[in-house]
């Protein structure tokens, strides 16, 4: 980012955001917060290619969207198997 003649409050953002995701994290029973994760973790492969095309003008191939796709429908599956109590 810096790199790139960002100034420094948006790695400071950066940085505070993931310290807060890790803390609320930290607020979550043991079994919901690895869930939680691990979903978490599909979300962010779409939105970071998400934040390419959008703030870098990236143009994703096929296989960039269905990688992505493929996340979030696990994310999907996660979180509808913690719904149902799986």
């Amino acid at each position: 980012m810096l790199r790139q003649g960002a100034s420094a409050p948006w790695l400071a953002a950066g940085v505070a955001s993931l310290i807060l995701f890790a803390w609320l994290l930290t607020l979550a029973p043991g079994d919901a917060a690895g869930r939680a994760f691990a979903a978490y973790g599909g979300v962010y492969v779409a939105a970071s290619l998400a934040w390419l095309v959008a703030v870098e003008g990236f143009r994703p191939s096929a296989w960039d969207v269905a990688g992505a796709a493929l996340c979030l429908l696990g994310a999907t599956v996660i979180v509808l198997g913690a719904l149902r109590g799986a």
